[in-house]
């Protein structure tokens, strides 16, 4: 299971886990088939629990696979309640509403007219984000429209477009043109041929503008992204509107041939997966997303290959480490740091806790790796492996062990190397921030608080939801009770209301007669 802490930020991850009393939501991924999830406006949806330390609400709901606020996605269904078919026919109807409102097949064809329209009746809508053919024009009258759109401005969408900018849902910060070029430098140089890009829309439409620009294209790309105004500019074997928390494929089995096809081609040789996810998503519907891609990549190899991994770069913030390699254990993680263009913070250039968090994960070996040293990267000759300036090797633990890109500190007691605003609380110890609270918060169980064990193995879950279950009993009986003494008192209300209206009326007609 993946916890709320999945979806903090830098500050709140880097810390402990929740603190004595706090409480959290879970997803649960049930692997039954028999009992498929409900389906959302993005796809099939998740299934969490909330839970906090000490007690457990056992009763699971239902939410988008997307979208953590409910303003973006109102979703919400308990696991055992029972819809009408009115319900059901309302929830359909409501789906099919909020889809694209053009078919793929439509926006090819548009796009093949608008490429043969001249320049200056190329035109496209800022406020609607949609290219405009003659005939869209009047409809647009009144709206911010950009005119004269070149070629280049049609490969480069990822320019044409507005970031989206929702940190919970599906937060676009697009490559910078420096971390893209080192990827496309290191992709070619470790020699593949096709990159499946999810989630990276910058990097796809650099390498097939660096591909149109070659004699003999040496590496095809396919983009899988839930921005589906991407269909506009891409034909089908090119891009696939798709949700990378639920392996949705909102165009069915027509998009989901395409990426098979890419993913086996060539007995599926020559070809990596390079995602970057938004930042705020949990880490293992991702993780069971991407086992999906590489058993769909696993079935097109022979079985003399079946021991291979499809490679992989994950880009991520550091500080899910540990959760990645819980799901991948054959990744490490990078000393590169990925930086991008509408991010306030993540910029390359930046010193201390200001520089960018992000790093790529990966089951290449890193020897094979080249990071550039005019960049400030050297090579360790003792850990066989690229690492930042000032990421120093250190004796002890033999290994360049810093994370962040500053020079960490060994700590003779923790037997570890640690962050260097850390120091040893004697008290806890172990290292932490100067100020931080002994008591808490601490990993470990949400029910028991143990810390051998997470809350979906702790032994006394059965007694939990035995417990919780009475208590809710108890609060439902409760609530009854005090709905049926409120109905009586209105009633009685009413009565006593009556009464002296009608003693009123009495006394009105005594005096008037």
């Amino acid at each position: 299971m993946a916890t709320l802490r999945d979806r903090l930020g830098a500050g709140e991850a880097e810390g402990s886990a929740s603190s004595p009393g706090s409480s959290g939501v879970e997803v649960v991924l049930s692997s039954d088939p028999a009992t498929p999830a409900p389906r959302c406006p993005h796809g099939p949806t998740l299934l969490f629990v909330k839970v906090s330390q000490g007690k457990e609400d056992t009763r699971r709901f239902y939410a988008c696979s997307a979208c953590r606020d409910r303003k973006d996605c109102n979703f919400f269904q308990w696991e055992d309640e029972k819809l009408s078919g009115a319900r059901l026919a309302a929830r359909e109807a409501h789906n099919r509403r909020c889809q694209p409102p053009l078919s793929r097949m439509q926006c090819v064809q548009r796009y093949l007219k608008f490429i043969e329209l001249p320049l200056s009746q190329r035109k496209f809508c800022q406020r609607c984000q949609q290219l405009l053919l003659p005939d869209d024009w009047e409809k647009h009258r009144e709206h911010q429209v950009m005119g004269d759109i070149s070629v280049i401005q049609l490969k480069r969408p990822s320019q044409l477009l507005s970031p989206l900018e929702n940190k919970k849902t599906n937060a676009q910060y697009l490559f910078a043109d420096r971390s893209c070029q080192f990827l496309i430098d290191l992709l070619s140089t470790l020699g593949f041929r096709r990159v499946l890009c999810v989630g990276t829309p910058r990097l796809h439409e650099l390498i097939r503008l660096k591909a149109s620009g070659d004699k003999k294209p040496n590496i095809k790309s396919l983009l899988l992204d839930i921005d589906f105004r991407y269909s506009q500019f891409y034909m089908e074997d090119s891009f696939c509107h798709y949700n990378m928390f639920n392996h949705h494929f909102f165009d069915g089995e027509a998009a989901l041939e395409v990426c098979r096809t890419f993913l086996q081609e060539d007995k599926g040789e020559g070809v990596i997966m390079v995602t970057d996810p938004p930042f705020g998503g949990l880490v293992e519907p991702l993780a069971v997303t991407f086992k999906k891609l590489i058993a769909m990549w696993k079935k097109g190899q022979s079985q003399d290959n079946n021991h291979k991994e499809l490679p992989i770069f994950w880009i991520f913030p550091y500080f899910f480490e540990s959760r990645i390699c819980q799901f991948f254990p054959s990744f490490q993680m990078l000393d590169y740091q990925v930086d991008y263009d509408n991010h306030a913070l993540y910029k390359h250039g930046k010193t201390g806790r200001k520089q960018s968090p992000v790093r790529i994960f990966t089951n290449i070996p890193p020897n094979k790796i080249i990071l550039p040293v005019e960049e400030g990267y050297r090579f360790c000759p003792l850990c066989q492996r690229y690492v930042s300036l000032e990421n120093q090797h250190c004796e002890h633990c033999n290994s360049c062990t810093s994370k962040d890109g500053r020079k960490w500190n060994h700590c003779f007691l923790c037997k570890k190397c640690v962050k260097p605003s850390w120091i040893h609380c004697s008290i806890c110890n172990h290292c932490a921030l100067p100020g931080h609270s002994c008591e808490g918060p601490r990993d470990g169980c949400f029910i028991c608080g143990e810390l051998d064990h997470k809350r979906s193995t702790c032994p006394n879950i059965s007694a939990a939801t035995r417990v919780s279950k009475a208590v809710r009993k108890q609060k439902q009986r409760k609530s009854n009770k005090m709905k049926m003494e409120t109905t009586k008192g209105q009633a009685m209300n009413h009565t006593s209301v009556t009464r002296k209206k009608k003693r009123r009326e009495r006394a009105h007609q005594y005096l008037c007669s």
